[in-house]
């Protein structure tokens, strides 16, 4: 679904500066982890929370939805946690190799179409990317209603590199969802009783 434009974009993320700004304000020397397309901020600033020794970089494409991802983050006060605009495929731009000790990948989009597999973020373009800056040992955890994107992506995971230490097919019928923080798009899906696929792996 297309996001629609927000008013006073610009504006809105400069009042949220603080938020865009890591390198030199993170807590020093704590684990970094990584959501690649954060949405509108539930799942990042509620981890962040509930996990304040940890530092959390969420990135997004999209301006007009990360600014309320900032404004969350803002109205939470949560010094451990800043946003980038930016294109996945361009990460390992702005990160050092073995910098990233935990991506998450929630609720990607699947890219349907065969001609389009190269875009899913699970896909081998995109793993070779993370590869250049998470460490050894680190995880990828995964969230998806998406069977055909989650069985794409266990594949895609196993044949380069990485192994799967956990995976189900029913996330709130198994004995991950303890710890699970859901995602905007996720209360809507259980709402309407679709199951959530969910993965662990590492890259050993």
């Amino acid at each position: 679904m297309r996001m629609r434009k927000k008013k006073h974009t610009d504006e809105r993320i400069e009042a949220c500066s603080e938020y865009m700004h890591w390198n030199d304000m993170f807590i020093k020397n704590k684990l970094i982890y990584l959501e690649i397309g954060c949405g509108k901020g539930d799942f990042i600033c509620a981890t962040a929370q509930k996990y304040p020794d940890i530092n959390f970089i969420a990135v997004e494409k999209i301006s007009d939805v990360i600014v309320i991802a900032t404004e969350k983050a803002k109205s939470l006060d949560l010094p451990n946690l800043r946003f980038m605009i930016v294109d996945a495929k361009n990460l390992s731009d702005y990160f050092a190799p073995g910098q990233i000790s935990r991506i998450y990948l929630n609720f990607s989009d699947p890219w349907h179409k065969r001609y389009q597999h190269n875009k899913r973020l699970t896909s081998p373009v995109f793993l070779e990317i993370y590869k250049k800056i998470i460490k050894s040992n680190a995880e990828i955890i995964l969230k998806t209603d998406n069977k055909d994107f989650f069985d794409f992506s266990v594949k895609s995971l196993s044949s380069n590199g990485f192994e799967i230490k956990h995976k189900t097919y029913d996330l709130y019928n198994s004995e991950f969802i303890d710890n699970n923080i859901q995602t905007e798009y996720e209360k809507i899906f259980i709402l309407q009783n679709i199951p959530i696929c969910y993965l662990e792996a590492i890259l050993p």
